[in-house]
């Protein structure tokens, strides 16, 4: 089969590999239909090279019809239609009862101290083969993938996977207060769905902050209240305007969906580029030792929050020495919130939002729709913020 694999630095290539098979019990084939490329693999593109080996297979957003299944799997048969959400749990476990599948006590990966495996994310996290592919095994498939009905598009339901549930998680995190109001620092793919979310949940303020024109343009086609960041010298002046525009306090909640990419931080940037240039063994011991994050977005938004307010994290952090102003948050009695998306606990909130009405507007999500073998192109413009790419699938 074809599938999208990863070689280096900012260097992807599509390569034939092997059909996976049933290895276990409880596994299930799964023929891949549509495939996200999410902003987090952004982040393998570049930042957490270490952690990575050549010819890894990328991708955790898939949709695609059950080929096979093993004789634990139950409920699932060859021809269904499922999304497979991006972690992999087993449903059984205290935590998965818990509502917390992210931290799955049958898959968490010890070796690296890390809670549940998830599909195409690094060593850290088991490194199990990726989704951007013809086909991909699933673990634990009597638990994992969401069955979905057939004749609407690929793009009605495959946001199930990862962009819907932590939109949604940052959301609920975010714990706006009725008629409340929430900043969104980043309109990506998560950040823009953040702001649809909480516009559904009847937020009366919802304010977005990105740099990009074409995530500003679709984020104040609905509705929201955008802050273009080229305006700006400086964060102070955007935390000002916003504190104008919220009697003064700042917003209720604070979204980042940024993560550590964020721009503005030159000395996170070259330590990342630094890692980076060392041999594998020897970055990843460091940056799991001294790692640190470009801290420009959640920086902004501690100073942005109103005193008691609560910031939600989904941008994705990974320094394990990233220092960060503990007075300040305590003085203003910030509560904070973050997390990868459980996305089985919320798939029975958002499934009945997904109907021909379509009031997210997933149906015209995507930007581009492209061919597996397009995918370096397809990296490429996501990672440099060109051609109006928000959102990708790959098609394979």
């Amino acid at each position: 089969m074809r599938a999208v694999t990863w070689q280096g630095k900012r260097e992807v290539r599509v390569e034939t590999v092997p059909v996976p098979e049933i290895e276990e019990p409880t596994d299930a084939v799964v023929r891949i239909t549509s495939s996200g490329l999410c902003g987090s693999d952004l982040h393998l593109y570049e930042v957490l090279t270490p952690f990575m080996t050549p010819g890894d297979i990328l991708g955790h957003e898939p949709i695609g019809v059950v080929e096979e299944v093993g004789s634990a799997v139950k409920g699932l048969k060859p021809g269904d239609r499922v999304v497979v959400p991006f972690q992999i749990a087993c449903g059984h476990c205290w935590m998965c009862g818990a509502g917390l599948p992210t931290q799955c006590e049958t898959t968490q990966v010890h070796d690296s101290g890390m809670g549940a495996a998830l599909f195409g994310y690094t060593r850290l996290y088991g490194g199990v083969p990726g989704a951007q592919a013809e086909y991909l095994r699933v673990p634990q498939a009597q638990f994992g993938p969401i069955k979905v009905p057939d004749g609407p598009p690929d793009d009605r339901y495959v946001y199930l996977s990862d962009v819907l549930p932590t939109a949604w998680q940052a959301v609920q995190y975010a714990d706006i207060p009725p008629g409340g109001s929430v900043a969104v620092l980043g309109l990506g793919p998560i950040g823009d769905m953040c702001c649809r979310i909480a516009r559904l949940q009847r937020a009366e303020v919802v304010m977005g902050v990105d740099l990009v024109s074409e995530r500003l343009r679709r984020a104040r086609e609905r509705g929201v209240e955008t802050y273009d960041l080229r305006r700006y010298e400086g964060r102070q002046e955007l935390v000002e305007e916003i504190r104008d525009r919220t009697d003064g306090r700042g917003p209720d909640a604070v979204i980042d969906a940024v993560g550590t990419e964020a721009h503005g931080s030159p000395v996170g940037r070259t330590a990342q580029q630094m890692s980076s240039m060392l041999p594998r063994a020897w970055a990843a011991r460091l940056a799991e030792r001294a790692g640190t994050d470009r801290l420009a977005a959640l920086l902004t938004a501690i100073e942005l929050v109103r005193r008691g307010g609560t910031i939600s994290l989904s941008g994705v952090y990974g320094g394990m020495a990233s220092p960060l102003p503990l007075m300040t948050m305590f003085d203003k009695q910030i509560q904070l919130r973050m997390g990868q998306a459980n996305v089985r606990r919320w798939v029975d909130d958002i499934l009945p939002l997904l109907t021909d009405e379509d009031p997210l507007g997933v149906d015209g999500f995507a930007t581009h729709r492209l061919p597996l073998e397009e995918a370096p192109h397809a990296y490429e413009i996501f990672q440099r913020k060109q051609e109006e790419a928000v959102k990708i699938l790959f098609q394979p």
